[in-house]
């Protein structure tokens, strides 16, 4: 008898494929049409094949390129098929235009040759395939069809969703479906592009199946048959065709209000027709459905000598679908394989594996056959998958590795070195690489229920703290075990005391408590001949102690530096050359700073280290933006975000550096959301250092933006948090001076007097020359709001030498435009009259703002020529130094009673002499008090008498 191959449907459009789904079809073929994306989601032989196969033919011709990839259960285990299906015809197209390590990393994947650069640095694939379809779609349109999401192996699952989330803006369009029972698409949505719309496939009607039926060619079944094939397929459009089917080649129907003659599963369904088959081509089905990615070639070699009469048999039966793609084996549904494998004794499964793990070529796969045809222990099979999964690491599958490495350890005989828990705990690692935390917790904690070897028992502490990420508050209780378990071993103790460092930074913001922990792990760590771990200690203890302003900072640094090194530690970005870097640039080492930072990036950048290279890209840019050369400086910001953000990796710190350089030489209103976004990343996090730091951008933005008020709400919030973090070096963020300028502003100079005394105590002690001269300048400002003009000139001349003297070109123009701004407000004599802002007074500082680059700061300048002329204030108040009691008033209230005598407004005497209205009564009620009135109208009073004389 020949059964049609319902399995296997042809990759063209027709119209009894969508029936039912003409709700679900048009929003995702509108979807698709206006550039977006489209996740089909729902149960097993919902119809989302279907759909997605008639949306791919009508949709592909849009398209430049299309890439296509479809997985299976068996599949899943091994790495990067999924990508070799996607990438492996346009690899040639598009390598050329990779970088290097993208483009080997890239090529090891797809071919399994090769040394992958993600043992190294675990990025260089995901941005090799971000890359590589941002190179596609600068040709064109390119459209991404991939079905049976749930069946792709992680590693290429992974690699998809890292770049679909970082190709906002790029045409590339997903058009996706994966299995799912109730909501369970939501994490594969988080993993799609932004504009993704998820279309569910409900199950058909009554009236649907009705038509459905018809249309497959199952016509004349009574109305009650098709009632009971739809409320036992439950609406299941491919369990409906195959119970439709099996009625249609019953010879005797059932009678009216007799069950179906058939199974009310797809597996009892799928089984009866696997009796069709002989006893071999079943065996060979059995090896197709244990293999992953079985070809006809693999299926010979595993012993199936007839194997293409028999996959032939099983392609007639519609059990088999023919891949026009390529050689392999492919069941028409993935519940076929498993229904096949699931029924079959366990000895056959066995013997399966056993034929497969000498005939498979990929020798990860061969590694997984050996274990599940392996009973009991065995310590060459416990070998082999523990190769096995160190390969799997090194292709940058470290979830496979972790599977692999659990079953080394249940191989693993427990006399053996190494042992079942060694095992176990690599595959923890191994886990929490792969970010299943869960597992690598439940493993650890497992092996700490039998464990007594100290050093396990204290590696399994470390993964259950490491697993607590951020939230290490919730592991306290572990930090006393894991020292009990480390006992006298300075090896072991110097692990526990160095992750008390982290705790004490993150959990307690003490860096007090945080560098005498780090310091302590470096001592155990230099006792115990461990000198990674040491290296790691002292870099921290030197980070730590430079935030602090701690003296001992230098020698840490020096100690930190000394031979043997480990090259991974050394130019790491929490390395001691980070350090070192960090003691430089804070100590106005600016051309040492940029060489020692230069020659790290260089460094990492060769050994394609990702994350230390964001972090030396800040670093280079912030050098490059206290030397002044903002647009240099907003390149490298601009580049250290973009990687940052194509690698999931310093966003909050890339965006916060970002906003300096944006408001300094680019955009403000751009440096104010990058500054707020940084904020708010911080606060959720909880990352009390780097809050301090996106604030502190914050502040700076919205001092250009001209928002005083809010500068000084945010760097007030600095303040507090860096009085309690314990932080009092002033080169760390240089945020005072900022603050100071802000408090004169609106008018709290004696707040303002504060920040600069206490700053500067810090600041001499420590040798911050810079923010010394910073420091003047604001003073000047504070100086000049009490009228102290000449003294206030005379400081910010100073402090602008000073500052041009150190290299610090951007702060050099910013003194000089308040020099500029100074000598325009200034008042004359009584015959001079008042000084009106000229163009030349602004030459200096506009000149040293164009050397910079600095063009928000240019725009001050301009609007600060552009200002209208002030009124003679300044010559009034010389007038009114005559009348009687007023030669007492100070310059300000001169000049404030000047104003009122003219009839300004409080607000407008603020805009006129740049103070806040707070300062306009405050000097209001000075001069009340000094000349015994009562009020404005009395000042009024006292000048009309002064010019009726």
């Amino acid at each position: 008898m020949t059964v049609r191959r319902d399995f296997q449907e042809p990759a063209r459009c027709r119209p009894d494929l969508v029936i039912g789904r003409e709700e679900p079809f048009g929003a995702a073929r509108e979807q698709l049409t206006s550039g977006g994306s489209v996740l089909l989601h729902g149960p097993a032989g919902i119809g989302k094949s279907t759909v997605l196969r008639a949306l791919a033919a009508e949709y592909a011709g849009a398209a430049r390129t299309v890439l296509r990839c479809s997985a299976t259960e068996s599949e899943s285990h091994l790495p990067f098929l999924a990508l070799a299906d996607l990438f492996g015809l346009v690899l040639d197209q598009v390598s050329g235009r990779l970088p290097a390590a993208q483009r080997t990393a890239l090529e090891s994947a797809l071919t399994g040759r090769g040394e992958s650069t993600l043992q190294r640095d675990g990025l260089a694939l995901r941005l090799a395939v971000l890359s590589a379809l941002r190179a596609l779609a600068a040709e064109g349109t390119v459209l991404i069809v991939a079905d049976d999401l749930q069946w792709l192996d992680p590693a290429s699952s992974e690699l998809l969703g890292f770049a679909a989330r970082r190709l906002g803006g790029t045409p590339v369009q997903l058009l996706c479906a994966v299995r799912t029972e109730g909501q369970e698409y939501d994490r594969h949505l988080r993993a799609a592009p932004p504009d993704t719309v998820a279309v569910r496939l409900d199950p058909l009607s009554r009236n649907q199946v009705s038509a459905l039926l018809d249309h497959r060619g199952y016509t004349g079944l009574p109305r009650s048959t098709v009632r009971e094939i739809h409320r036992t397929s439950g609406g299941n459009p491919l369990f409906a065709q195959e119970l439709g089917r099996a009625l249609a080649e019953n010879p005797t129907p059932p009678r009216p209000g007799e069950p179906l003659p058939v199974p009310t599963s797809l597996r009892a369904l799928v089984l009866s027709r696997l009796d069709m088959l002989s006893v071999e081509a079943r065996r060979t089905l059995l090896v197709a459905s244990a293999g992953a990615r079985p070809t006809p070639a693999l299926l010979l070699a595993a012993g199936r000598e007839n194997v293409e009469a028999e996959c032939a048999q099983a392609a007639e039966l519609g059990l088999l679908a023919t891949d026009p793609d390529g050689p392999a084996v492919r069941f028409a549904h993935p519940l076929i394989s498993a229904a096949l494998y699931a029924e079959a004794p366990a000895h056959e499964r066995r013997a399966a594996h056993a034929a497969l793990s000498t005939a498979a070529s990929d020798p990860i796969e061969r590694a997984r056959h050996l274990a599940l045809a392996t009973t009991g222990t065995d310590p060459e099979v416990a070998a082999r998958l523990a190769e096995a999964a160190t390969q799997a690491r090194d292709r940058g599958a470290p979830s496979v590795a972790a599977q692999l490495g659990l079953l080394a350890a249940r191989h693993t005989p427990a006399d053996t070195v190494p042992g079942p828990d060694e095992r176990r705990l690599q595959a923890a690692e191994d886990a929490i690489t792969a970010g299943e935390v869960d597992l690598a917790r439940d493993i650890a904690r497992e092996v700490l229920t039998r464990a007594t070897v100290p050093a396990d028992r204290v590696r399994a502490w470390i993964i259950v703290i490491d697993t607590a990420g951020h939230t290490m508050t919730e592991v306290d209780a572990v930090f006393p075990q894991a020292l009990a378990d480390a006992g006298e071993d300075p090896r072991l103790l110097a692990l526990v005391h160095y992750q008390l460092a982290w705790r004490a930074l993150i959990v307690e913001g003490d860096f007090t408590e945080a560098r005498e922990a780090a310091a302590h792990a470096a001592e155990l760590a230099e006792r115990g001949a461990d000198r990674r771990t040491e290296l790691l200690a002292l870099a921290f203890q030197a980070q730590t102690e430079t935030l602090m302003g701690h003296p001992a900072a230098p020698a840490t640094i020096k100690r930190a530096l000394k031979e043997p090194q480990d090259p991974k530690v050394a130019c790491h970005h929490n390395g001691a050359g980070s350090a070192r870097f960090r003691w430089l640039v804070m100590g106005d080492q600016l051309a040492e700073a940029r060489a020692t930072v230069t020659a790290l990036l260089r460094e990492v950048r060769r050994r394609g280290s990702v994350e230390s290279e964001v972090h030396f890209l800040r670093g280079l840019a912030e050098t490059e933006l206290r030397a002044g050369h903002c647009g240099r400086a907003l390149d490298l910001a601009g580049e250290s975000l973009r990687l940052a953000r194509d690698s999931g990796i310093g966003e909050t710190a890339s965006a916060m550096l970002t906003s300096l350089t944006e408001a300094s030489g680019g955009d403000v209103d751009r440096a104010l959301a990058l500054a707020r976004e940084a904020v708010e990343h911080a606060e959720e996090d909880g990352d009390q250092m780097y809050l301090s730091r996106a604030l502190g951008a914050l502040g700076y933005a919205q001092l250009v933006a001209g928002d005083p008020a809010g500068t000084v709400r945010s760097l007030r919030r600095v303040r507090e948090l860096e009085r309690g973090l314990g932080i009092t070096d002033p080169a760390r963020g240089r945020w005072h001076g900022d603050l100071a300028e802000a408090l004169v502003r609106i008018g709290e100079p004696a707040e303002a007097q504060d920040v600069i005394d206490v700053t500067r105590e810090h600041a001499l002690r420590l040798g911050r020359e810079s923010v010394l001269a910073v420091l003047d300048r604001a003073e000047a400002l504070v100086r000049a709001a009490h009228g102290d003009h000449e003294a206030a000139e005379s400081q910010l001349t100073s402090a602008q030498d000073r500052l041009a003297k150190l290299g610090y070109g951007l702060e050099e123009a910013r003194a000089a435009f308040a020099l500029a701004s100074l000598r325009g407000r200034r008042p004359g004599s009584p015959a001079e009259g008042v000084r009106r802002p000229s163009t030349s007074s602004y030459d200096e500082a506009t000149r040293l703002f164009r050397r910079c680059r600095a063009l928000p700061w240019l725009r001050q300048v301009d609007a600060a020529l552009a200002a209208p002329e002030p009124e003679p204030a300044a010559a009034a108040a010389a007038a009114l130094g005559g009348v009687d009691g007023l030669e007492g008033l100070a310059s300000m209230e001169r000049q404030v009673a000047a104003l009122v005598m003219e009839g300004a407004t409080n607000r407008e005497i603020a805009a006129r002499l740049f103070i806040s209205v707070k300062t306009v009564e405050a000097t209001l009620t000075r001069v009340y008090r000094k000349l015994g009135i009562r009020s404005r109208v009395d000042i009024v009073r006292l000048a009309a008498g002064r010019r009726a004389k």
